[in-house]
Parts: C-alpha cells; sequence; structure tokens
C-alpha cells in the first residue's frame, strides 16, 4: 500500500500508517514541486500470481490479463466502459480468490443487478448464490444488494467486491463510510464500475479509500486545490497532474476500448447514436435561463402533452421501449397511457423491481416506465434500443448511465433517444450535448494520458514467472569447508 503526505500536511495527524504502507514526507528543505518530481511511489501487491491458462477460457485476452493484473494487486479497480466485460471479470477475480484462499467472497451490486450476475456466473461456468443475509453465504461467490449490507459480518469474508462502485455517491456518506470502514481488513478488494467522470474527484477519491492507498483527504490535500473558494469543488495542481494520473494507475486500470491498449479484439465500436429533441408547447425552445423552481414548474405544466407525446410513439411501435421520467406523476400517467408498460417507482418492492427489470432484459416486457436512480446503473440492456426521457434532471451523470443501458458495445442496433421537453425548459438537447462533448473531451484526456501507463502495468504483471522452487541439496566446495 502507499501513502503519501506533504510534512507541512496536517491531514490525518498523528495518524499511523497501516501495515504495508510507505510513507513518503518531504524534506523541509525540499519544496512541494520538487517533492512530486523526485519521489517514488511505492505500491506493494498483496495479491497472488496465475498463469493465464489457468483462467476462464471464454474470456477475451484483454480480460484476462485485467483479471491477472487485479489478483497480482489483491486491491485493485477496474475502470472499464459499459459493455467491455466488467461482470465476467469481476466473477474470474472472485473464483480465484476463492480457490486462492478457500474463503467467502462477496459481491455488493445495486438491485436487480444480482440475479443479472448470477445469470452471468452460470453462463460462464461459476457457481454463485444471490443472498440476503450472512447465514445464507456458500463457501465460494455470493451476490447481495448494497440495500442489505447491514446483514453481513465482514471479517467472515476473504474478498470483496463492489460492482457498478460509483453508484456509491447515490447513497448516503453513511453507506460509504460503512464499506470502507467494515471491510477494511478484508484482505482482498475489487472495485469496477464504468470510465468514471474526469473530473469527478471525489468517486476516485472514495476508489483509493476503498482500496487501503490514501484517503479521501490525503489525496485532495496531496493533489488538488480549493477551486474558487469553494470547498465542494477542487482542481489538480498544474504541476501535480501527471504525477495524480500516474499514482491512480497503480491500483486502477482504465479502458474505453481494448483496442486503444494495444489489444486486438472485433466487436467493440459502439452503435450509432440518434438523438431527437420534440417540443410539445411550441415550435422551438425558449432560449432564456430558468431557475429550478421555474424549470420544475415548467414540467409540471407541460406533463399531460410529453406523457401523451411518448405513449403515441411507444403504442405505434412494436418494438421494446426503455422510458425514463423524473417526477413521480410522469411515471404513473405513462404507465396508464402506454400500452402493456410495467411501472418500477422507488417505494415497490425489491421482488417487483428485480423481476420487472430481468423481464425486460428477457424482451418479456415491451415497455419499463421507470427512473434513472432507479435503474440506471448496471443492467444490461442491449436487447432494446428505443429510450425515450420524458423529464431529465440536472444530474448529466444520471441521463448518461440511463443512456448507456442501452447504447454500449454489444448493441447491434443504432439507438433511438427521444427527449421529450416543453419549449419554457430551454434548449434541452444543446445544453446536453454541450455537456456530453465536454464530458468525452475529459474522458478521452483522463484515457489517453493513463493508456500508457495501463499497457505497462498490464504487461509487467501479466509476465508469465515460474517460481524458484529449490529442490537439490546443496553442498559446500571442499576448500570452503576447510577454510571454515
Amino acid at each position: 500500500m502507499l501513502i503519501s503526505r506533504r510534512s507541512h500536511s496536517k491531514v490525518m495527524k498523528g495518524a499511523e500508517p497501516p501495515a504495508g504502507v510507505t510513507t513518503c514526507q518531504a524534506p523541509d528543505n525540499m519544496t512541494y514541486k520538487e517533492f512530486l518530481a523526485n519521489k517514488r511511489f511505492v505500491l506493494e501487491s498483496s495479491g497472488f500470481d496465475i498463469d493465464k491458462s489457468m483462467l476462464n477460457p471464454m474470456l477475451y485476452d484483454f480480460q484476462k490479463d485485467i483479471v491477472r493484473w487485479a489478483l497480482k494487486k489483491g486491491k485493485a479497480c477496474i475502470f472499464a466502459d459499459c459493455g467491455l466485460g466488467k461482470t465476467p471479470m469481476q466473477l474470474s477475480w472472485a473464483y480465484q480468490v476463492h480457490k486462492h484462499t478457500h474463503g467467502k467472497i462477496l459481491i455488493l451490486a445495486p438491485l436487480a443487478v444480482a440475479d443479472q450476475t448470477k445469470r452471468e456466473a452460470e453462463k460462464f461456468g461459476y457457481i454463485a448464490k444471490v443472498v440476503e443475509k450472512q447465514n445464507d453465504c456458500i463457501d465460494g461467490i455470493n451476490i447481495t444488494n448494497y440495500e442489505k449490507l447491514d446483514h453481513f459480518v465482514a471479517k467472515e469474508f476473504a474478498g470483496i467486491i463492489l460492482d457498478e462502485s460509483s453508484i456509491l455517491k447515490s447513497y448516503s456518506g453513511k453507506v460509504r463510510t460503512s464499506i470502507i470502514q467494515n471491510f477494511h481488513e478484508v484482505p482482498y478488494k475489487l472495485a469496477c464500475t464504468a470510465t468514471p467522470a474526469p473530473n469527478d474527484y471525489m468517486e476516485l477519491g472514495n476508489h483509493s479509500e476503498f482500496c487501503g492507498v490514501m484517503t479521501r483527504a490525503e489525496m485532495l490535500a496531496m493533489f488538488f486545490v480549493h477551486d474558487g473558494g469553494e470547498t465542494s469543488k477542487w482542481r489538480l495542481k498544474g504541476h501535480a497532474e501527471s504525477v495524480f494520473w500516474q499514482w491512480l494507475a497503480t491500483f486502477s486500470v482504465f479502458v474505453d476500448n481494448p483496442k486503444n491498449i494495444g489489444y486486438k479484439v472485433d466487436g467493440y465500436d459502439l452503435p450509432k447514436l440518434n438523438i431527437n429533441e420534440m417540443v410539445v408547447d411550441g415550435d422551438v425552445p425558449i432560449n432564456n435561463v430558468l431557475t429550478l423552481t421555474e424549470r420544475r414548474q415548467a414540467r409540471k405544466d407541460s406533463l399531460q402533452l410529453r406523457c401523451e407525446k411518448a405513449a403515441e410513439l411507444v403504442n405505434d411501435s412494436d418494438e421494446q421501449w426503455l422510458v425514463w421520467c423524473d417526477l413521480n406523476d410522469e411515471s404513473h400517467k405513462l404507465h396508464e397511457l402506454i400500452n402493456g408498460s410495467v411501472e418500477v417507482q422507488g417505494s415497490d418492492k425489491d421482488t417487483h423491481k428485480s423481476e420487472s427489470m430481468l423481464k425486460f432484459s428477457k424482451n418479456e416486457i415491451k415497455c419499463l416506465v421507470t427512473k434513472p436512480k432507479i435503474a440506471g446503473f448496471g443492467m444490461n440492456w442491449q436487447n432494446c434500443h428505443n429510450m425515450i426521457f420524458t423529464g431529465l434532471s440536472d444530474s448529466y451523470e444520471q441521463y448518461y448511465q440511463a443512456l448507456r443501458r442501452c447504447w454500449r458495445f454489444g448493441q447491434k442496433e443504432r439507438v433511438n433517444v427521444y427527449i421529450i421537453i416543453s419549449a419554457k425548459e430551454g434548449c434541452v438537447r444543446e445544453n446536453i450535448e454541450r455537456k456530453q462533448k465536454d464530458f468525452l473531451k475529459m474522458q478521452g484526456e483522463m484515457t489517453e494520458l493513463t493508456k500508457e501507463i495501463t499497457k505497462k502495468e498490464l504487461k509487467n504483471t501479466c509476465r508469465i514467472s515460474t517460481p524458484y522452487e529449490p529442490n537439490v541439496e546443496m553442498h559446500l566446495p571442499a576448500w570452503k569447508e576447510f577454510a571454515t
């Protein structure tokens, strides 16, 4: 493990570094810039080596190399874009950790994703059980929901996996703290999520702290400054940027496309995306800037018209549709107007949520009506290529995650997205496209910065080596015995 501090930082004052931690401090006569330029990051791997041939033959080469790297690290993060096979990679990692330790493995996943993971395990030949409490667990791979975390005893597990780990931002600080603190002593840890937002440093700090590399507070003190005096906004120090990404890549793999890190593999091309903006109460959106309250009122005023337009699109089609909404009233009205639709609300029982989402995966439901915060993470819905947003929150990430349920690697059709708005809401599509352009630009810069480091990490860690096992007795030469 690695922990890095400035000698003049008061973060974690008086705290002793945990076992396996190398503490880097700058001498009093060295500037911080000189310290960054001269220090060496030493991240001690706490895992084990495994021959590539021992991994599941159904995995692609890049997936095998990532799994081997993560097993060698012991505690690691896989940031891989939607459709790159995070589920089979984490299942392979879990199986090998169980074989190595003979201990229980726990996968924490969003609701409904647990059953989806179990189905994926069966496909790849693993035995996995969806569990609700500690007594349900088997000696092997166990899967549960984040909501059931309190029903388990952390010390009973040899390995812990956070599936769709970025979802932790949607939970209370209590849940995040519980995972980080309670599973602190678990020897093997893996966090898997899509490539994180490049400027979401809190998320990266959470992952660092989960892996026991550096606390979020220490990471911020080391690499960042407050932006404009707002304590909630952080900006990388100019001279620390490259060092920060180098440090992050010592325990994280960033993959937006396996081709970008040197692998020759077919099928990893995103389908075309067709975004349509439909204005229900005017010809052209109004360009004036509205307050949050004004936007909410505009959405309520146009609710009937927007839901009717969505219902018209779905009812006139024989294809499958995913309809996202933002308000409970929208959800109810959509379900009322759309023939054969199934509504999933936050207040529904977990069984209804899970069963509905899985039935949609199997194309047994023509139209699913729900919110991004309920079903926007983790589900693989390549079976559907038509999507409607009848309401949008101010969270671009929720929109992006919802979009990627269908617009992902493995999707064979062009994805059609309809954003139905009121003219009073302004140019929603232009705003989304601007945010998406900024997001993809920053994401591209991040993956470009880490691409060579990732390739080097995978190459170094996954080099097959034969351990030295002496089995021939050594005899000292006669002259040595005489001299002694």
